[in-house]
């Protein structure tokens, strides 16, 4: 059985939250924390080995014991040892630390979805604004590390847009306000295709929304208590 005739991973990475699952799915697989809890001496490994210990230790089928966790296993082992160190990779909608990123994704792919990348078509997301070479490095590591057979890359503004359309492409035109965890965009897409040079910036995400009411919170508290 071919790539073709098996549901497609899809993965959509934000900065504070990660979806992941299967095609024809009507909702996600996994939605986890975007972070990573990685033992001290793991990090002065090689990425060379990691691949190939990673490639390893899948075929014998003991990944589980791989010693770094991403989600919400990340969190709980960060607060349990103070040998784990917390990083997040994905800072205002941009990948910062790839060599993070791709634990992350291995992780995804052999922990949480249990398959082959060799035997499923990808589908990654990307935040508007992001550079040109952020995608290479995705497709360096998809198809250099994984061996995915395919990978398409989407901006989340035109999924999302997509996503309430049941005509053609052709006819998916509209204004979609992004408003994500770390970042906030406002992204017009004309006949499925977004125009570039139109995106606007919003310097204010979910994450200042969240900690504004926290501290508003705390005021009130202190006022009326």
């Amino acid at each position: 059985m071919d790539a073709a005739s098996r549901p497609a991973v899809v993965i959509d990475n934000g900065t504070g939250y990660t979806k992941m699952g299967f095609s024809g799915n009507v909702e996600p697989s996994f939605i986890i924390p975007t972070v990573v809890a990685v033992n001290d001496s793991f990090l002065n490994q090689s990425r060379s080995s990691n691949k190939a210990n990673w490639l390893a230790q899948y075929s014998a089928g003991v990944m589980a014991d791989l010693d770094f966790f991403i989600g919400e296993d990340a969190l709980a082992r960060s607060r349990s040892s103070s040998t784990y160190n917390l990083s997040y990779p994905i800072h205002e909608g941009q990948v910062e630390n790839w060599d993070t990123m791709e634990r992350f994704w291995q992780q995804c792919i052999f922990n949480y979805l249990r398959c082959d990348p060799e035997d499923h078509y990808f589908l990654l997301t990307e935040s508007p604004l992001t550079a040109p070479e952020s995608r290479e490095y995705t497709g360096e590591i998809m198809f250099e590390t994984f061996n995915v057979p395919g990978l398409y890359i989407a901006v989340q503004p035109v999924l999302a847009l997509a996503a309430g359309y049941t005509t053609s492409k052709c006819e998916m035109t509209g204004v979609v306000v992004d408003v994500g965890d770390g970042a906030t965009h406002v992204v017009p897409v004309a006949e499925g295709y977004v125009i570039g040079n139109s995106i606007k910036s919003i310097p204010i995400s979910g994450k200042d929304v969240t900690l504004f009411i926290q501290q508003l919170m705390k005021v009130l508290s202190l006022l009326f208590f």
